[in-house]
């Protein structure tokens, strides 16, 4: 059996996102464990180059709930305007994306698989896509990279996480 645009997309979105409030909480459990200040966590990143702790969590909504909603106008252009400054804000994104992903139906998607949807940055049409493959391979790669960023920085800094804390709730048969 086919699987629809919203049965690929939707619910592995909804699981990555969904594991993220169990690594944010035992990231700051970790570090009020071992004195580490909130500003010094949200501060880390893999290395000089990269983003800190919460642009990932910004960038988890972007490829997800955020994308979604920009599909039908055809350009997607990833809005980083607010970043998360604590891990009240970070689960406060988590809980914002997790509630848009729920109200998502089958036929929003469907009704976009087709369209053209350009990605826009700085005012420049870099790519153009169908809204399927923006979603399976631009978008989908991208969540699941940032959430897995996110993963790594708590891991290198010494957060006991593993590798059911990063894949979250499976769909298993009840």
């Amino acid at each position: 059996m086919a699987l629809s645009l919203y049965e690929a997309f939707v619910p592995n979105c909804q699981q990555a996102v969904g594991a993220l409030p169990g690594m944010i909480d035992k990231g700051e459990a970790y570090a009020n464990e071992h004195g580490i200040t909130e500003e010094e966590m949200l501060g880390l990143r893999l290395i000089d180059d990269m983003w800190n702790l919460p642009w990932h969590i910004r960038s988890c909504w972007v490829h997800s709930a955020y994308v979604i909603s920009l599909l039908p106008t055809g350009e997607f252009s990833p809005d980083f305007t607010k970043i998360a400054d604590s891990w009240d804000a970070m689960r406060e994104e988590v809980a914002t994306t997790l509630d848009a992903l729920a109200n998502v139906t089958p036929e929003e998607l469907e009704a976009v698989a087709d369209k053209t949807v350009a990605f826009v940055l700085g005012g420049k049409r870099l790519m153009e896509f169908t809204g399927q493959n923006f979603l399976m391979s631009f978008s989908q790669p991208n969540l699941y990279f940032h959430a897995t960023t996110f993963y790594d920085i708590l891991r290198m800094k010494g957060v006991p996480l593993g590798k059911r804390d990063f894949m979250g709730r499976a769909r298993i048969l009840a």
